[in-house]
């Protein structure tokens, strides 16, 4: 089963990859390849598989799991988080309110259950 779309463009790329452990710099063990690694992880997330179903192309999936731990342990991912909100894509986050349906309990209208003593 090959990978044929990853996510991180080389624009996201060039803010994550400063905090990202075990580049070649870093004291230490040295990661494999971060890019990849963050692919995997996005992958686990965007299909909600567990870990043994990673494909072979991320690595082997313990190792990715160990690395993700790890990763999350150090405040990694929040240091990422940080790096790649500070330039928001409001695309995505535009909300239009004549789509979004609301119960009839959450619109303010009479009725309801009543509380009584």
């Amino acid at each position: 089963m090959p990978v044929d779309r990853f996510i991180i463009t080389d624009r996201q790329w060039a803010k994550i990859e400063p905090n990202c452990l075990g580049k070649k710099s870093d004291p230490g063990r040295t990661g494999g390849d971060a890019r990849l690694f963050l692919e995997a992880v996005f992958w686990i997330a965007r299909t909600g598989a567990q870990w043994r179903d990673l494909p072979g192309e991320f690595g082997k999936w313990n190792s990715v799991y160990r690395r993700f731990r790890d990763w999350g342990v150090a405040g990694v991912f929040e240091r990422i988080f940080n790096a790649l909100s500070e330039e928001p894509d409001m695309e995505m986050a535009m909300i239009d309110g004549t789509i979004v349906k609301v119960h009839r309990h959450g619109q303010g209208s009479k009725g309801g259950l009543k509380v009584s003593r």
